[in-house]
Parts: C-alpha cells; sequence; structure tokens
C-alpha cells in the first residue's frame, strides 16, 4: 500500500521527485570530495587503477545501451527502449557507487607528460565531461521518472519525449568524452595519482 501511495505521488509530483533525488545524488559526491567520511576503505593505487579501469567498462556499456535506446525509440520500440533506458540508469547507478569509492577511498589521477596542445584538449573535454554530468542529473531523472510512472500513451502528453531526447545528448557526450579522456590519462600518457585529501573548511 505504502509502494502504491509513493507511486502515485511521485506521478503526480514528478518535478519534486526530480528535486529530491537530484539533491541526494550532487549530496553524495560533494560529501566525498568536501568532508572527510569514514565510509570509504583505503585503497591502494593499484586498486585505484582497477576501479577506473571499471569505470571506463561501464561507461563504454551505458553509451551502448543508450545508443540502442535511442535507436528504438526511433523505430518505435517502445519496450526494447525501455529496458534499455532503465539498464542504462541502473549502470550510472554502479558507476556512482564505483567513482565515489574509488575518489573516497583512494584518490584521483592527473595526465602529465602529454604536449600542451593535448594537455589543454584533455582539460577542455574533462571539463565538458563533468559539466554535462552534473547538468545531466535532474534532466535525466525527470526523464526516467516520467518513464516509470506512466504508460506509452500517457507519456505522448507530457515532456517525456523532448526531455529525453536532451538527457540523452547531454548523457551520450559526456560518457564519450569521459572515456576518451580514460584512455589518453591511462593509456596514452602518464599520469600522476594523488591521495584522496578531504577540504575541511575553517570557520
Amino acid at each position: 500500500m505504502a509502494t502504491a501511495d509513493a507511486r502515485r505521488q511521485v506521478r503526480e509530483n514528478p518535478i519534486g521527485a526530480t528535486v529530491v533525488l537530484t539533491i541526494v545524488g550532487y549530496a553524495l559526491v560533494l560529501g566525498t570530495f568536501l568532508l572527510d567520511v569514514p565510509i570509504y576503505p583505503d585503497l591502494t593505487e593499484a586498486q585505484v587503477n582497477l576501479l577506473t579501469h571499471a569505470i571506463a567498462v561501464i561507461n563504454t556499456a551505458t553509451t551502448a545501451l543508450l545508443v540502442l535506446g535511442w535507436y528504438w525509440i526511433r523505430h518505435d520500440e517502445v519496450d526494447k527502449h525501455r529496458w534499455a533506458m532503465i539498464g542504462a540508469f541502473t549502470l550510472i547507478l554502479l558507476f556512482l557507487v564505483v567513482y565515489l569509492l574509488k575518489v573516497g577511498g583512494g584518490g584521483e589521477k592527473y595526465i602529465v607528460g602529454a604536449p600542451d596542445l593535448v594537455r589543454y584538449a584533455y582539460l577542455a573535454m574533462l571539463a565538458i565531461h563533468i559539466l554535462l554530468s552534473v547538468v545531466a542529473v535532474p534532466v535525466v531523472l525527470y526523464a526516467l521518472i516520467l518513464g516509470l510512472t506512466h504508460t506509452p500513451a500517457e507519456l505522448r502528453r507530457t515532456a517525456h519525449a523532448r526531455v529525453g531526447r536532451i538527457a540523452a545528448a547531454a548523457w551520450i557526450l559526456s560518457l564519450v568524452l569521459g572515456v576518451v579522456t580514460y584512455v589518453l590519462l591511462n593509456h596514452v600518457y602518464q599520469y600522476e595519482f594523488q591521495p584522496m585529501v578531504a577540504f575541511v573548511p575553517v570557520f
């Protein structure tokens, strides 16, 4: 009964549900970067590398599902589209867990040894990747919530298609840039590993 009531509330107020889930997602990421929360195990550089490779695999698989989902909805294969998008979102949740574990328990890697032009291109791609990742969160969540709480016939009377196109485009571009920067950082040029140091503001 409680589940049915929650579903009805989310269906009737998708924007509110989107706002709540977006805040939770942002809080998890910002909390990991800014606070010394003792919930992550200490990781070695080798373990961080393993998680980095896992993230690249997850992002590549997510991109494939998003492209398939886009293809299927353009060919009116609604059920396949639905499952592709649910699968992509599930992989993104897995990415979030692995990413927070990598950063909170280990640290970050920074490109070194690349020519200036390559380094500037790398930093530009990384910046766009991060910006799109942040901006896409509420858009993706809103499209997903509409898709999960409405029938295909009902969705035609919502903003799902329009928002979904924006969400998928931003999401795919962000993921592709993430994979490209991963290849440059881990397989083309050298990197410098920096263990995670929490930022504690002084008042």
